[in-house]
């Protein structure tokens, strides 16, 4: 597996991310490793928050909310998927898939950190490959979040989600930053653009960002299909906290707490929260809300 590493120079001085990197090498499954980069802010003795960004974002749609969280007296991990951010990038599209995303994932949070008592908080990409670490080791979690995602099994997609599908395999282009600055709901600043797109100095950097949408499994033969049902079935019996805090302007995902709520036992009796003014990337809309809605769901 050939891989690229962003140099570190990209991601000097990006506004609000002044955070410590923290690595981790890991099995790459083919023989080699990954460098897998993650943020760990607060003291290591208190309650954890794990953060799980999506595509084609990464740890830095969480710098708004790491700081109230960890005055909040929490200790926050917000890892870099592989292929994003500051963690190592395979070259090639094939050597991504769902199912190695998932392993990679769990290598991180529950061999290399060891993480237990987990507030777990995941959006796009990270619910779809957190959500499956929750039900692959449901008792390291003390409560859920979610919000603007899903666990798919091949159906009931928005044409919004397809034509993203398309655009990304698509297009000759892909700016990570202005896909970013386009599902959210006021322009943001250059400089936040450039920095969504600090961690893809060109396109052989954009495998990853590129691939994940035509990996979501959208048809019911999907090789993921299988496991997304075992992992719902799962969740059918979770009976801990399961937060729902989707946004009201967010075209790709409407709809989506509905299958939870109608199946996750968990979320029964939660403060569900409908995020007001916010699109696909909620947390970069309405960060802070976010965050206060996370120590609320830890406080209860």
């Amino acid at each position: 597996m050939e891989t690229v590493r962003t140099p570190d120079e990209r991601f000097t001085d990006l506004p609000g991310y002044p955070f410590e990197p923290h690595y981790a090498e890991i099995p790459d499954g083919d023989g080699g490793t990954l460098r897998v980069h993650y943020l760990d802010e607060g003291q290591s003795k208190n309650s954890v928050v794990l953060l799980m960004h999506g595509e084609p974002s990464w740890s830095y749609l969480y710098r708004d909310m790491i700081p109230p969280l960890v005055n909040a007296g929490h200790r926050v991990i917000a890892p870099d998927l592989v292929g994003f951010g500051r963690s190592d990038k395979p070259t090639e599209m094939t050597d991504y898939s769902y199912a190695r995303h998932v392993v990679w994932a769990s290598l991180l949070i529950f061999d290399h950190l060891d993480l237990t008592d987990i507030t777990f908080f995941g959006q796009d990409w990270g619910g779809l490959i957190g959500l499956r670490l929750v039900a692959n080791e449901p008792d390291r979690y003390a409560r859920v979040a979610i919000g603007n995602t899903g666990l798919p099994t091949g159906e009931g997609w928005t044409e919004a989600f397809m034509a993203w599908q398309k655009f990304s395999q698509e297009s000759p282009v892909f700016p990570i930053g202005n896909i970013v600055n386009r599902a959210c709901v006021a322009d943001l600043p250059a400089e936040i653009i450039a920095a969504y797109d600090a961690p893809f100095p060109d396109d052989s950097y954009k495998a990853g960002a590129r691939i994940f949408p035509s990996l979501v499994p959208t048809t019911t033969d999907n090789p993921e299909t299988p496991a997304n049902k075992a992992a719902w079935k799962v969740l059918e019996q979770f009976e801990k906290p399961f937060l729902l805090t989707f946004s009201d302007l967010d075209p790709v995902t409407k709809g989506g707490d509905a299958p939870f709520l109608a199946r996750v036992p968990g979320t029964r009796g939660q403060p569900h929260t409908t995020i007001k003014g916010a699109g696909h990337f909620l947390q970069e809309d309405q960060g802070p809300v976010l965050a206060a809605l996370l120590i609320d769901h830890i406080s209860q």
